[in-house]
């Protein structure tokens, strides 16, 4: 029978091949650095290639050594997945959590339903990491995160997904707007050179414009913000309008200011959806967890 690597060894790998550097290597793992130095090669042994060249100063990983610990880290995120596995088994959501959301969720959303989700799984330890979708699907491929609430449509490809609710978007528009004293918006009575949409990188950009049937390239406004409350500042100040996400106009977005919004015929919405590797076990606990992050109002 061969003699295959531990787990341990593959830790010390991948958090040198991380920090580049044996001390800092070594205190992620909470061990000296000979001990780590020796961790590695014995699995340069075993494994049979060099994984890193070593001087005094530096470390240099090897090509294969970087391939090798890549592997490592899905090794890894294989091994927490069966120890999430067995303590589930007794008690859903429990122990530690990395959770990715959105900006355009994340502040909207996490003050709703965290108390309560606290509240029912007093045992579960929550890590929230807010980025953009793109940065959440390569921190989950990476293993760095369980689960992710994100918007679609979106290609999800090698992941699965737990639906939550429906997000609409209405007009939001200044009280002296020409579209103020209408009802119901119809889609051709927007008009794109004055939309205000978040910059590139944000989902809801591409979302807003599909939901609405809008054509990027006819769009002449060159003001793209990086968050939702600076797209409400600039609509209250007269600069131009925008759609609001559903989320947002409940958390208050637009209180207190001159804005008035009007829903859209169709109401053209997104989707905000929970999100997993295909490999989890913990299908499941996750689609507990999206029932979990659900605003009651939404269920």
């Amino acid at each position: 029978m061969k003699i295959l690597p531990s787990l341990k060894q593959v830790e010390y790998l991948v958090a040198l091949a991380e920090a580049q550097h044996f001390a800092r290597a070594a205190n992620a793992c909470n061990v000296t650095p000979s001990t780590l130095s020796a961790g590695i090669k014995e699995l340069e042994a075993v494994l049979g290639v060099e994984l890193a060249e070593r001087t005094k100063r530096t470390v240099l990983m090897t090509p294969v050594g970087v391939e090798i610990a890549n592997h490592g880290r899905l090794l890894l995120g294989h091994a927490q997945d069966l120890m999430d596995l067995a303590a589930t088994q007794t008690e859903p959501l429990t122990g530690d959590l990395h959770i990715g959301v959105i900006p355009t969720v994340s502040p909207f959303l996490l003050p709703r339903v965290l108390p309560n989700l606290m509240k029912h799984h007093p045992r579960l330890r929550p890590f929230l990491r807010e980025e953009p979708t793109e940065n959440l699907f390569a921190r989950l491929r990476r293993g760095e995160l369980d689960v992710a609430v994100v918007a679609l449509p979106y290609d999800i490809g090698g992941f699965d997904c737990e639906i939550m609710f429906e997000d609409p978007f209405q007009l939001a528009c200044l009280t002296d707007h020409k579209l103020v004293s209408q009802d119901l918006i119809e889609l051709e009575d927007l008009d794109i050179n004055t939309l205000l949409l978040l910059g590139e990188g944000h989902c809801m950009r591409g979302h807003a414009l599909e939901a609405c049937q809008l054509n990027e390239r006819d769009r002449r406004s060159e003001f793209e913000a990086t968050s939702m409350h600076t797209i409400v500042e600039m609509v209250a100040a007269g600069i131009g309008i925008t759609l609001l996400p559903q989320i947002a106009i409940d958390d208050g977005i637009a209180k207190d200011t001159d804005i008035n919004l009007i829903p859209i015929t169709g109401a053209p919405s997104r989707q905000i959806g929970l999100i997993w590797r295909q490999s989890s076990s913990r299908a499941d606990e996750f689609k507990i967890l999206a029932d979990e992050l659900t605003p009651s109002s939404l269920k």
